[in-house]
C-alpha cells in the first residue's frame, strides 16, 4: 500500500514540472528569436569593425571640446553592441575614463563643453590646500559672476587637476587665456616688495608730485599712482625724514602666481558687552565679555600676464579702529547689596573698506593713497617717534600709503631675494566666500 501511494505521488509531480519546464523552454525560445530579429533589423553598415572605428574618447585633458548632441551618439553606439560582451565592457571603460555629462544639456547660445588640464600650476603650489580655487576666482572676476548664474546656461568646476567648464566659444576663449596666464608660468613664486606706511599730513605729495603718474581708481577718495622704481626709492627716502612717519608691514613676501596674500596687524581688546541676574549665584550677576580686533588687513592677489610683463591684481585693505568704550551702568541688586551697580561698554568704532583692481607694467611701482582715514594701529599714551600724541577725544586719523613693487621671479620658496634678505610668507587660508568677488 505504501509503494503505491509513493508512486502515485511521483506521478503528479512529474506532471507538474514537466509543463513548467516547457513554459520556461518556450520562453526562452521566444527571447532568443525577438533578440535575433532586432540584429536584423539594425543596418548593415553598422557592424562591430565600424563601431571599434568611431572614436568616442575626447583626446587628452584639453583643452576638450565636447556637444549634448555627442553624448547621444555616444550612448547610442554602446546601446548598439549587442551581445558583444567584450567590445561593450570595452566601450564602457573608454567612456567612463572620458568624464563628460550624460544630460542633455541645453545648448541654445552654442555652448560647448572643454576640459583644461591645471595640474602643472597646481602641483607646484604647496601653500594651500585648493589651489585651484585661485583659478575660478580669477575667472568670476574677469568675466562677472552673473555669467554664470544667468542666460546662458554656464558650469565651472574644478579639481586639483581639471577645469571644466560649459559655456559659449566667446567665454571658452576668455577662460583659456586665464587658464594659460597660470599654467604658462607654472606657479612660478614672485618676491614682491608690499609696504604699508601711514603720515599724519598728506602734503608729502608737494615735493614728490612730480614722479607720480595717476591711475583711474573708483573709491572715492583713494589715489593711486605709478612710479619708476628709482623715483619710489626717492619717496620713501623723503618719507622716513618725517617724525610722523611710520610702517606697518613686512617689506618681503613671497606670493604665488595667482594666489592671496594677507598682511594684517591686529590687537584684541576685551570689554563686557552684557549682564546677566542670577541672584543664586555670587556677586549675583554674570558678566559677558565680547573681543574687538583693532588694526588693519591687507589682502593682496597678483596674476601675471602670459608674458610676464603685466601685472593684474586685486587688492582689499580693511581697517578697523576702536574711538573709545562708552560706559553703561546696570542696575544689579541683591539682599546684600541693594544698590549694586554693574558697568557695562559699548565700543565706538570706525571702519573703512577698500577692494580695487588694478593693472600696471611689472618693471613700475604701484602706490595707493588710501586718504585720510583711520589709523590701522592704537595711538599710545607716551611720546613714541613716529606716532602723534592724541589731544581730547579725537579719533586718530593719518594718510594710509601702499607701495607694491615686484622683485621677479624665486625659484624655491626661502631662498633670499635680490637684495640678500629672506623674504617672509603671509598668507591666511579664506573660510568663507562672502565678498570675494
Amino acid at each position: 500500500m505504501a509503494i503505491r501511494l509513493f508512486s502515485a505521488l511521483i506521478l503528479v509531480t512529474g506532471i507538474v514540472i514537466l509543463p513548467a519546464i516547457n513554459a520556461y523552454g518556450q520562453d526562452d525560445q521566444l527571447n532568443w528569436r525577438s533578440t535575433s530579429e532586432q540584429s536584423k533589423d539594425m543596418p548593415a553598415k553598422d557592424t562591430d569593425a565600424d563601431r571599434s572605428q568611431q572614436d568616442i574618447t575626447p583626446k587628452g585633458f584639453g583643452p576638450r571640446e565636447f556637444t549634448p548632441d555627442g553624448v547621444v551618439r555616444q550612448t547610442s553606439a554602446l546601446g548598439k553592441v549587442g551581445g558583444n560582451t567584450a567590445l561593450a565592457s570595452a566601450a564602457v571603460a573608454k567612456t567612463s575614463s572620458t568624464s563628460a555629462p550624460t544630460l542633455n544639456l541645453p545648448r541654445e547660445h552654442g555652448q560647448i563643453w572643454r576640459e583644461y588640464d591645471i595640474s602643472p600650476y597646481t602641483l607646484r603650489v604647496t601653500s594651500t590646500k585648493r589651489p585651484e580655487q585661485a583659478v575660478v576666482d580669477w575667472i568670476l572676476r574677469e568675466t562677472g559672476y552673473e555669467a554664470w548664474h544667468s542666460q546662458p546656461l554656464g558650469i565651472l568646476s574644478a579639481t586639483p587637476r581639471v577645469l571644466r567648464v560649459y559655456h559659449t566659444p566667446e567665454m571658452q576663449a576668455l577662460v583659456g587665456t586665464i587658464v594659460d596666464r597660470f599654467t604658462a608660468s607654472e606657479a612660478a613664486t614672485q618676491a614682491f616688495g608690499v609696504r604699508v606706511i601711514t603720515v599724519d599730513h598728506p602734503n608729502w605729495r608737494t615735493k614728490v608730485h612730480r614722479y607720480l603718474h595717476p591711475v583711474s581708481v573708483q573709491t572715492p577718495g583713494v589715489l593711486a599712482w605709478i612710479v619708476q622704481k628709482e623715483d619710489a626709492s626717492a619717496i620713501l627716502a623723503d618719507l622716513r625724514q618725517r617724525s610722523d612717519f611710520r610702517e606697518h608691514s613686512s617689506p618681503h613676501l613671497l606670493v604665488n602666481n595667482g594666489q592671496s596674500t594677507v598682511v594684517s596687524t591686529t590687537q584684541a581688546h576685551t570689554f563686557v558687552r552684557d549682564v546677566t541676574l542670577r541672584p543664586q549665584v555670587f556677586p549675583g550677576f554674570e558678566q559677558y565679555t565680547g573681543q574687538f580686533d583693532e588694526g588693519f588687513s591687507f589682502e593682496f592677489s597678483p596674476l601675471l600676464s602670459i608674458d610676464g610683463r603685466t601685472i593684474d591684481a586685486t587688492l582689499k585693505c580693511s581697517i578697523n579702529q576702536l574711538e573709545k568704550m562708552v560706559p553703561i551702568m546696570i542696575d544689579a541688586p541683591t539682599q546684600q547689596s541693594p544698590r549694586q551697580r554693574v558697568k557695562v561698554e559699548v565700543p565706538q568704532t570706525t571702519h573703512f573698506r577698500f577692494h580695487e583692481r588694478f593693472r600696471w607694467p611689472i618693471d613700475r611701482v604701484l602706490l595707493i593713497s588710501m586718504g585720510m582715514v583711520a589709523l590701522p594701529a592704537s595711538k599710545d599714551k607716551t611720546l613714541v617717534p613716529g606716532v602723534p600724541l592724541p589731544f581730547g577725544n579725537t579719533p586718530a586719523r593719518a594718510d594710509v600709503l601702499v607701495f607694491i613693487e615686484s622683485r621677479g621671479q624665486v625659484g624655491v620658496a626661502g631662498e633670499p631675494n635680490r637684495a640678500g634678505q629672506p623674504p617672509q610668507t603671509a598668507h591666511r587660508e579664506s573660510r568663507s566666500y562672502s565678498g570675494r568677488y
